[in-house]
């Protein structure tokens, strides 16, 4: 499925958000990410300036996360989180939109978040997590239209804390529900090689994952056995 390990690497958010993450394990996140060439690290929003300074002078870039992981923050929080981040130097924003919204069929309130946290940080790549564990097939489908329409291309499936993390069939119904030019996110329980290569070829772009040093062993142990 890869043509080499730097293919592979180039896919993963190298994810480090538990709630007792310490600055010593975002310099390891660090270094892990520079060592194999991780397309991010995604980390807690308090950790941001030392992730950018963890990642100097490497291609690897910062995600940070808003709203996360409930997504029911006031939406001028989610402005001036989003600012924050982008002020402090993230390059990407894996945003927790108002699931409540979603559930009431509320498109203008979905629009309307989207589009003012794109346009607050319009320098960082927005992605849209969608927490696919607590909607129908249905609220999933509007969910990635309003965001669309609201200007946001990435869709996640899972903040890794939800009821359910990502499942091939949800990344194949975001992936058609995004729409031409619309890229997926998988997160959530993605732990080896096997499933990330199934979140793959159901059309995700991105792998967000805490297990991407031992996925990308994996990989390197398989091909040298070939």
């Amino acid at each position: 499925m890869f043509s080499h390990a730097g293919e592979l690497a180039g896919m993963i958010d190298h994810t480090r958000l538990a709630p007792d993450t310490t600055p010593a394990d975002i310099r390891r996140a660090c270094q892990e990410a520079r060592r194999y060439g991780f397309a991010s690290v995604c980390i807690p929003p308090c950790y941001v300036e030392e992730a950018v300074r963890g990642l100097d002078g490497s291609k690897v870039v910062v995600c940070t996360v808003i709203g996360f992981p409930m997504g029911y923050q006031s939406l001028s929080v989610k402005i001036l989180e989003a600012m924050e981040a982008v002020k402090q130097g993230a390059k990407e924003l894996d945003l927790v939109i108002h699931l409540g919204a979603v559930k009431m069929g509320n498109a203008y309130g979905v629009r309307t978040e989207v589009t003012h946290i794109r346009n607050a940080a319009s320098r960082a790549r927005l992605k849209v997590i969608l927490e696919t564990g607590y909607l129908t097939r249905k609220e999933m489908i509007s969910a990635c239209r309003w965001s669309r329409e609201a200007g946001a291309v990435w869709v996640k499936t899972s903040t890794g804390f939800g009821p359910k993390g990502a499942t091939a069939a949800d990344v194949r119904l975001l992936k058609k529900a995004i729409g031409e030019g619309g890229f997926v996110k998988a997160a959530g329980g993605i732990r080896d090689l096997k499933t990330l290569e199934t979140m793959v070829r159901a059309g995700a772009s991105r792998i967000g994952t805490s297990r991407g040093v031992e996925i990308l062993k994996e990989y390197m142990r398989g091909t040298s056995r070939s």
